[in-house]
């Protein structure tokens, strides 16, 4: 269930060398990673059953959504299986949802014609709780394959409560232990994202300052 992310600016080969063989080891769901590293990372992980998510329109999601298509196309001939997409914030704040669809739609429609997963991140903590129900109503209507909301247990127990059983829930954002995981996942969370996926299976604490 979890991903084991690295999306640092600053992050360089071999820390996507060491990321890749820690998700073998640990046979992690998958890597998250930057769309520059996904072909390598196909590369690193050709011979074991961990699949390769790469971010797009990341982190503000608020490139157009021509350049999200474009972005999707490639980080999936590159060896992704599965993309992790910004919603366009301003527009949902500014009340334009039909955009907003469409722009997850431009997304979706790419990656499930190569057979890929869409996850959505509605960046919840920018969002009110009504502006985060609405995100929701628009990702499940959209046909995305998850909802990914910040690592809290209200948000995840909210958007778990709007979208209902048939999309899948991603938590990610400084999710640190053992115990913080398995709170999420008990409460509706089927993916857990982390920088920390070590300490996470460990069960060791971790202190850290997440980026994503």
């Amino acid at each position: 269930m979890i991903e084991h992310t690295l999306l640092k600016s600053e992050t360089t080969r071999q820390d996507i060398e060491n990321l890749c063989a820690e998700a073998k080891q640990y046979k992690f769901a998958c890597v998250c990673v930057n769309p520059s590293y996904v072909k390598f990372c196909a590369q690193l992980l050709s011979d074991v059953d961990v699949k390769i998510c790469s971010v797009i329109g990341f982190p503000l999601g608020a490139t157009s959504s021509v350049a999200k298509a474009c972005e999707t196309e490639q980080a999936i001939k590159d060896g992704a299986r599965e993309v992790d997409m910004v919603i366009n914030v301003g527009m949902l704040k500014s009340g334009e949802y039909d955009y907003v669809k469409q722009d997850i739609l431009a997304v979706v429609n790419i990656a499930h014609y190569f057979k890929a997963l869409t996850k959505v991140i509605i960046e919840t903590g920018l969002l009110t709780e009504d502006e985060k129900i609405k995100a929701c109503e628009i990702v499940k209507n959209s046909g995305a394959d998850f909802v990914k909301g910040g690592a809290t247990i209200d948000d995840i127990m909210l958007i778990c409560k709007v979208v209902g059983p048939k999309i899948g829930i991603k938590a990610s954002g400084g999710i640190s232990t053992q115990e913080q995981a398995l709170a999420l996942i008990a409460c509706g969370a089927t993916r857990i994202g982390a920088s920390a996926s070590v300490k996470i299976v460990a069960g060791e604490n971790a202190s850290f300052t997440p980026i994503y």
